[in-house]
């Protein structure tokens, strides 16, 4: 099986110098796998590595979509397959860096999203439902998918019976799917004391506000009608809708980002430990080389 090397962890651990370290080590090219720095003008809120950061390493699905536009994990599979293909066809290794676990899980493993005709009339009829009689549609429809699925939680009720609705309910999709990686894939995990972690999370978003986020999302978002984008729920841009509506100060955004990038920080440490087999070092580990290359060199 080919070889795929994927940088995990939390936000602000320092995951992309890492990558470009292990790139030019390996003669290897990176692709994005984060659901935000896909968005071109999005680059103060999104962390996004600049060109200088990037020391010559090519790098893929970043910067290549208008904000305007909606991006989805189908979207980003379908991108990432193909970069996966120019990349091996130049004898590189590819190395995915980025912390959108269920983006790695699609690139990577044997998911499958089918296209689907969508039934507008069926939707507008659920959108017409409360969440009870969502949950109890379900339960009726598929109901190993209800068990999964908080009652409240009216997006995916709704996902869960559009995709019934189509003649195949999710947990049969599901079921068909091993889930079973694509390739052989070293998943590298990066850890450190979460305090450690809380303080550089909070430093980064006072250097994003320094660094000119503000005007950045004002440009970028201060209509309104900007607030239904997909790239607008990210983030370091969602908490900014209360201050666009004169709610909020900027010192409470900020803390909102803060808090929310910790809370975050944290999800995404649960999801793969959970998800993926990752091997878990500390940044600075000099094992951690020694792991990488076993695995790249056996």
């Amino acid at each position: 099986m080919d070889k795929i090397l994927a940088i995990v962890g939390p936000t602000g651990i320092g995951k992309s110098a890492c990558s470009i370290e292990l790139a030019k080590a390996l003669d290897a090219q990176i692709i994005s796998g984060d659901s935000m720095q896909v968005y071109r003008q999005m680059n103060i809120g999104t962390a996004k590595i600049t060109p200088s950061e990037m020391q010559g390493i090519k790098h893929y699905l970043v910067g290549i979509q208008d904000y305007r536009d909606p991006y989805n994990v189908c979207i980003f599979q379908k991108k990432s397959k193909e970069a996966i293909d120019q990349i091996q066809k130049q004898g590189k290794l590819p190395i995915f860096c980025g912390g959108t676990g269920l983006y790695l899980k699609a690139a990577l493993y044997d998911y499958t999203f089918e296209e689907e005709q969508k039934d507008e009339e069926y939707l507008r009829l659920l959108e017409t439902k409360t969440n009870e009689e969502l949950f109890q549609l379900l339960q009726n429809a598929d109901p190993q998918a209800a068990e999964k699925i908080h009652p409240h939680n009216r997006k995916r009720l709704i996902r869960a019976l559009e995709i019934a609705h189509g003649g195949i309910t999710k947990t049969q999709r599901e079921k068909e799917q091993e889930h079973k990686p694509l390739y052989d894939v070293y998943f590298l995990g990066l850890t450190m004391d979460r305090q450690k972690l809380h303080q550089r999370i909070d430093q980064r978003v006072d250097k994003m506000f320094e660094e000119g986020l503000v005007q950045e999302v004002t440009s970028l978002f201060a209509d309104p009608k900007t607030w239904e984008y997909t790239s607008f729920q990210g983030i370091g841009y969602k908490e900014f809708k209360p201050y666009f509506e004169q709610k909020a100060t900027l010192e409470e955004v900020k803390l909102a980002i803060q808090k929310h990038s910790r809370q975050y920080a944290k999800r995404q440490m649960t999801w793969f430990k959970h998800q993926m087999p990752v091997h878990w070092f500390e940044k600075d580990d000099p094992k951690l080389w020694e792991s990488v290359r076993e695995w790249y060199y056996g």
